[in-house]
C-alpha cells in the first residue's frame, strides 16, 4: 500500500501508517503523532475528581483530520 498524498503528487512511497479519523494511508512524511492524554475519574463523596495518568496514548493522524480535530484550539 502507498501513500495516498504521495500518490496525489505523482510518488510511489509505501505507507507506514493509516489514519485513524479517515483510513488515509500514510508514509512518514505525511503523518502526525499526537501523544493524547489519559484520565482518570474518581468519585469523592458527591463529586468527580479528575487526575491526568502518566502514560499517554499515541494517535496517529493525517494533516486533514489532524487540523479538523484541532480548529478549535
Amino acid at each position: 500500500m502507498n501513500c495516498y498524498i504521495c500518490a496525489g503528487q505523482g510518488k510511489e512511497t509505501p505507507a507506514v501508517a493509516i489514519c485513524i479519523v479517515c483510513g488515509m494511508a500514510l508514509c512518514p512524511d505525511h503523518l502526525i503523532r499526537e501523544e493524547l492524554p489519559v484520565w482518570q475519574d474518581a468519585t469523592v463523596g458527591m463529586g468527580v475528581t479528575r487526575r491526568r495518568l502518566p502514560e499517554t496514548m499515541p494517535r496517529i493522524v493525517c494533516e486533514a483530520c489532524h487540523h479538523a480535530l484541532h480548529q478549535a484550539a
